[in-house]
Formats: C-alpha cells, sequence, structure tokens
C-alpha cells in the first residue's frame, strides 16, 4: 500500500479539541484554504456528524451522497467520496449525521481504530498528488477522533483565548499518549493555535502568557483574532480568504499556513 510518510507524500494533521466553540472547524477550512492559496493541494476529511465544514465549503446536503461515514465503513472509489471545493486546490470529504452512528458500527471490528488510517493510504490516493490532508475532528475524545490520531502525523490543537482554556487540554494530550503508545508511535504535536484572540482584552494576553510558559514552542506565533469576516465567511459559504482577502482573518491565516508550512521544512531539514 501506499505510504504518506514518504517524502512526496501528503502530510496529514488532525485538527482536534474535545472542547467545542475554540474555532476547531473554522480553523480546518481557513488553513486549508490558505494552504491551497500557497499552492499546495489539500484535501479536508469532515469527520465531525455535525458536518460544518462541508456546509462552510460551500457543499449542500443534497450533494453529500457519499461522506466519510462510507468511506469509514464501505469500501467505496475515491472519486465517488472527494469533492472538489469553489476554492483551486481544495477538496474535500464531507460529513451527515449518519457519522453519529458510525461509533457503534465501528466498536465490533477488530480494526476500528485503523480504518481512516487504511483509507487514507489505499493506492488510488496516490492520484490525487496531495500535499496536506486536515482532518476536522468531532468536539469530542470519540472513536472517531482516536482514528483521526491513528491516521495523522501530528495534531493541531486550536486554543480559545479565554479562562481555563489550558485545563481542557489535559484529556486532550492524555489521548494523545495512549494513541502514541498504542497505535501511532510517531504522532506529535503539530502546535496549539491562540483563537478569537482580542488583543483589547486582558484575559487574551494573560491566557497568551499562560500557554507560551507552560507549552513553549508548541504554541505558534501566529495568533487567530476575533474577527466579524471570519464568524460571516461560513454563511456564505466561503473560507475567509475567499470571502474578505483582506481582513485581519484572512491574513491570519495566511500566517499560519506560512508558519506550518515554514515548520514542515525545517522538520524535514
Amino acid at each position: 500500500m501506499s505510504d504518506p510518510t514518504r517524502p512526496n507524500g501528503p502530510k496529514i494533521i488532525a485538527v482536534a479539541n474535545q472542547k467545542g466553540g475554540v474555532g476547531k472547524t473554522t480553523t480546518t477550512i481557513n488553513l486549508g484554504a490558505a494552504l491551497a492559496e500557497a499552492g499546495a493541494k489539500v484535501l479536508i476529511v469532515d469527520l465531525d456528524p455535525q458536518g460544518n465544514a462541508s456546509t462552510g465549503l460551500g457543499i449542500n446536503a443534497e450533494d453529500r451522497e457519499f461522506t466519510t461515514y462510507e468511506l469509514l465503513l464501505e469500501e467505496i472509489d475515491l472519486n465517488s467520496v472527494i469533492q472538489q471545493t469553489q476554492t483551486k486546490n481544495l477538496s474535500i470529504i464531507p460529513a451527515t449525521v449518519d457519522l453519529s452512528s458510525a461509533d457503534m458500527e465501528l466498536i465490533s471490528n477488530e480494526k476500528r481504530s485503523y480504518m481512516l488510517h487504511d483509507a487514507l493510504r489505499q493506492p488510488a490516493m496516490d492520484a490525487y498528488a496531495l500535499d496536506y490532508i486536515l482532518i476536522d475532528c468531532p468536539p469530542s475524545l470519540n472513536l472517531l477522533t482516536v482514528n483521526a490520531m491513528v491516521a495523522a502525523h501530528s495534531v493541531l490543537v486550536p486554543l480559545q483565548s479565554e479562562f481555563f482554556a489550558l485545563e481542557g487540554l489535559s484529556q486532550l494530550m492524555l489521548t494523545i499518549r495512549e494513541v502514541r503508545q498504542t497505535a501511532n508511535s510517531n504522532l506529535r504535536i503539530e502546535g496549539i493555535v491562540l483563537t478569537m484572540f482580542d488583543s483589547r482584552n486582558n484575559l487574551s494576553t494573560l491566557v497568551e502568557q499562560d500557554a507560551r510558559e507552560n507549552l513553549g514552542e508548541l504554541v505558534f506565533q501566529t495568533r487567530v483574532p476575533r474577527n466579524v469576516r471570519v464568524s460571516e465567511a461560513p454563511s456564505f459559504a466561503q473560507p475567509v480568504i475567499s470571502y474578505d482577502s483582506t481582513s485581519k482573518g484572512a491574513q491570519a491565516y495566511r500566517a499560519l499556513a506560512k508558519e506550518l508550512m515554514q515548520n514542515q521544512t525545517r522538520a524535514a531539514a
């Protein structure tokens, strides 16, 4: 089987945080769009039964005949499940609420934690010549999230700039450690990205200081600001880079993509 760990294979990143409302899907969509704008070929895997990444990229419910549910549980042709978005170089495997039952259906499968790993490593994936695969995880540490971590090379964690933000990270870190010990010894933390950052708010500054003191270089230099354009873009089924290219939110996600790519280059050196 093809192996995305080879030098010319796609970098697989799980975007995860068990806490909802931290900007996880927003980060997946907009980081994907920023990487695509920079010339990378990007696939987003919507692994959240809410399907918000699919909606945010303009994939209507009636156009989701084949989804991540079929990718995990049925032998589905990749051409049927991968859809091109309106953004050049950015495609998606969409999700529907059907995915919410996948946890129960996977329980009895002895390879239950490896289903996404194997699906993303099938030989047919080579034809897409992807540079990055971003997995939008559900806001919980369930079997779907474990599948994402087993499939991924690294985990990117959006962290909302609010009180108690760091406390919720402990369980996520434990899960990453368990996956490392049992199923994916090479899994690493890609980084922590501060989201909904308000430089006028002392709390945001305190959260940043706390994060950098505790997590050091794991925290990206780029901070994603609280920005109305970022909030509006999904209702127009667009990434913020398309919706308002000059907004502070668009500029922040471009900076995040650049920092991510620079980190990748350093790691490969």
